[in-house]
This record gives C-alpha cells, sequence and structure tokens, in this order.
C-alpha cells in the first residue's frame, strides 16, 4: 500500500487543521493505521492510531481531548482533526499502515509495515 499524507500548514495557537492519509494499493480497512509525528531534535513519537476491523482507537496523552483519527473507507482515506493546536504540536507528521495481528500494539512505530512521506504542521505562539 502506498500512503500519501496531506494536510499540513502554519496555524495560530487554538486553531484546528485535519490531516489526510489517502492509501492506493490496499484498502485502508485492511489496515490498523496511525498517525506519528517527529519535531526537530526529537525522536519520533505516537499521536493516535485506529484498528482495522472494530476500529478501536488510541491517543497519545498529549493530544487526547484535542485529536481524533477517523477513517473513511469509501474514500481510503484516514483523518487526524487536530483541534485546540498548541505549539508543541509542531512537528512532520507521518501516517503509517500495519498489517499484523490485532493484538499488536499499534502505539509503536515497529508495528507499522508502510509509512508515507510526512506532512509539516507548524503552530504559532
Amino acid at each position: 500500500v502506498q500512503l500519501q499524507a496531506s494536510g499540513g500548514g502554519l496555524v495560530q495557537a487554538g486553531g484546528s487543521l485535519r490531516l489526510s492519509c489517502a492509501a492506493s494499493g490496499r484498502t485502508v480497512s485492511s489496515y490498523s493505521m496511525g498517525w506519528f509525528r517527529q519535531a526537530p531534535g526529537k525522536e519520533r513519537e505516537f499521536v493516535a492510531a485506529i484498528k482495522r476491523s472494530l476500529g478501536t482507537t488510541y491517543y497519545a496523552d498529549p493530544v487526547r481531548g484535542r485529536f481524533t483519527i477517523s477513517r473513511d473507507n469509501a474514500k481510503n482515506t484516514v483523518y487526524l482533526q487536530m483541534n485546540s493546536l498548541k505549539p508543541e504540536d509542531t512537528a512532520v507528521y507521518y501516517c503509517a499502515a500495519g498489517g499484523g495481528p490485532l493484538y499488536s500494539d499499534y502505539t509503536r512505530a515497529p508495528s507499522y509495515d508502510y509509512w508515507g512521506q510526512g506532512t509539516q504542521v507548524t503552530v504559532s505562539s
């Protein structure tokens, strides 16, 4: 599967953005999907995930209550709605697809098989 992330940009603190991850080659419903981010000088970190089948969602503590991950199988796209953005949310955001078992830990990067190219999100104070 090929993943194309988009929707990043520059936004003021308190604003919103919606990231999209369009998949081609296979349907997103076949995978557990995740979003990760990497800020300059920092390691890549988990943001949110949605498991295939039941669509169970997981969020990192810093974004819980502000970000929402969702999946549109008809459009073969996964979204990350980001509200109440903070300067510390500034990072390159990556989407990923994992085809492993449902019991895999999809908060961890090694559980994912395919990665998109990343989209820059910059939040100004």
